[in-house]
């Protein structure tokens, strides 16, 4: 029973994950012209025909408006969505942005995770870091939330290792760190507000089928 004059309305993180969500969706038939005013400064961008809006949102502040229903549809990186655990429906793995959430620091650090030791963990993922070594590895840690340049971290000795996103290793091998453990495979998610997931079940499912078809 959906009220086809009712919008639905999308936030995608901003950045590169909005761009290919966006060139995703036109392949799907979903456009919205105004979003390629590159000068706009408008927050909300509608597609009037279908009856979609769209708004450029924060990573992290995503999964928020998803589940207050202000979005009934996110598109947001997986490690997002672990760190900030909100009650969502996660409905679909869109494929891209794909890269892994890690343990990374000198290979000597390696020893350390073996042997259960009380380290320093620094990472920007503190509830991923804490719920990998607490709840997986049974192991009690101290975790240091960072906000950027995490690599050095252990370089400047703040920390024994730290969580982190690899997607190639470059920047780890330039400063002397290695892949010590996988934690998971990331890679952008779409999520639905459980109450939009229910109202509004046949677009959704419509939207979900089309673009499963695509990937």
């Amino acid at each position: 029973m959906g009220n086809s004059d009712k919008y639905l309305t999308f936030a995608l993180g901003k950045g590169r994950l909005a761009s290919k969500t966006l060139a995703l969706f036109e392949e799907i038939g979903i456009t919205c012209e105004e979003m390629k005013d590159k000068d706009s400064r408008k927050l909300i961008f509608t597609n009037e025909e279908l009856k979609f809006r769209f708004f450029l949102a924060k990573g992290p502040d995503v999964p928020t408006y998803v589940e207050y229903g202000a979005a009934d549809i996110g598109v947001v990186g997986k490690d997002t969505i672990m760190e900030e655990d909100r009650r969502n429906y996660e409905v679909l793995d869109l494929k891209f942005g794909k890269c892994r959430m890690c343990v990374c620091g000198p290979a000597e650090a390696g020893e350390l995770l073996k042997h259960h030791e009380m380290i320093r963990v620094a990472t920007k993922y503190p509830h991923i870091a804490k719920d990998y070594f607490y709840n997986r590895k049974l192991q009690t840690v101290d975790i240091i939330k960072l906000n950027g340049s995490i690599e050095l971290a252990p370089i400047v000795g703040l920390s024994d290792v730290i969580v982190d996103i690899v997607e190639t290793g470059s920047t780890l091998r330039e400063n002397g760190l290695v892949v010590l453990e996988e934690i998971c495979d990331l890679s952008a998610r779409m999520i639905v507000n459980q109450v939009s997931m229910r109202m509004e079940s046949e677009r959704i499912n419509k939207l979900i089928k089309d673009l499963k078809e695509k990937l």
